[in-house]
């Protein structure tokens, strides 16, 4: 066992899978080990190379023990894998995928950074879910031709008219309504608790604060950037942070001919939308405000709103990049430039 130098680990509920090789490549174990023998086996093995496809918890525990832990995208491994669909087989693919020098790595996140994914991924979650029972809530009210306008406004609007007309209704659409009301207000208050909690943690941490002065980019993306992306200096350059974050364009070239086809949308999509979603509140103060001089009111003279948005959000992810990966404050002579 001291002659491993890399192992591939395949992960699984209760059954993984190691590949091991040694300083001449040869496979020197490949077994099954159950959950609870992991951390004993790599106890027994010196520091050496290993390969997980993407599992944070794991990738802390084995370095506790002295090894090198790779984190991988399992969609990156796949292309190494031979034939077939086997533990055993994975294992080999990530053994080989961890050690070519062209691979991409995930830096392994700390619990702190994985508590505040897990608030910002619940706080989607409940947003979708406000949004599935608002419109559930118009759709109703418009059986009974109570319509409303779109917006916050909009819904409190609708609730109120149905308050002052809910007598003229049948009972059990009266009932239908009010528990459709009453969960939607559950869901808006867990929303402001975890926003609460997104900001208090925001503030207390120094790369948030400077990435929230960036237009475009508050604390709800700049805490969701700092805590997705710990270690910027994983990417080599601005684009390359934005190409993780699906805001570059997808090429579809072939025989020397070099075609553009929008943008990717791979990677991270939360962070993504948060930044669109920012850059389209840029845009709409940079129309308000007829700056002749700003990048993004320059761009909408040429462009459709949309597409200035995705470009704004691309050029904001570069910034941010920029702040992080050289720990720099943000100027807006060097952000409009």
């Amino acid at each position: 066992m001291n002659q491993i130098v890399t192992i591939g680990l395949d992960l699984a509920k209760n059954i993984f899978q190691v590949h091991g090789i040694d300083a001449c490549r040869k496979v020197v174990v490949r077994k099954p080990l159950r959950r609870g023998e992991v951390m004993k086996f790599f106890a027994s093995l010196h520091p050496c190379l290993i390969g997980i496809a993407t599992a944070h918890h794991w990738g802390r525990e084995l370095g506790k023990l002295g090894h090198t832990v790779r984190l991988m995208p399992p969609a990156y491994v796949k292309a190494y894998v031979k034939r077939g669909k086997t533990d055993a087989a994975d294992a080999e693919a990530i053994c080989e995928a961890v050690t070519r020098p062209t691979m991409r790595f995930v830096a392994v996140k700390s619990m702190e950074q994985q508590g505040v994914l897990m608030l910002h991924k619940t706080r989607d979650l409940l947003v979708r879910q406000r949004t599935m029972l608002i419109n559930a809530l118009r759709g109703h009210l418009a059986e009974f031709g109570i319509i409303a306008a779109q917006g916050t406004a909009g819904v409190k609007a609708a609730i109120e008219a149905f308050h002052a007309m809910q007598d003229s209704l049948p009972t059990l659409a009266r009932k239908a309504l009010h528990g459709l009301i009453k969960q939607m207000r559950i869901v808006a208050s867990e929303i402001d608790k975890i926003e609460t909690q997104i900001l208090t943690w925001h503030r207390n941490n120094a790369a948030s604060r400077r990435l929230a002065v960036i237009p475009g980019i508050g604390p709800i993306t700049a805490s969701a950037i700092v805590a997705a992306a710990p270690d910027a200096t994983l990417f080599s350059s601005g684009r390359s942070f934005a190409a993780w974050l699906g805001l570059t364009p997808r090429s579809h070239s072939s025989g020397g001919k070099e075609k553009l086809v929008g943008i990717s949308k791979q990677g991270d999509g939360y962070i993504r939308r948060l930044l669109v979603i920012g850059a389209t509140a840029v845009i709409r103060r940079a129309r308000q405000d007829s700056a002749s001089k700003n990048w993004a009111a320059k761009l909408l003279t040429r462009k459709p709103a949309r597409l200035v948005s995705v470009a704004l959000a691309n050029k904001t992810a570069r910034i941010a990049w920029a702040l992080l990966a050289r720990n720099q404050a943000y100027t807006a002579d060097v952000g409009a430039a």
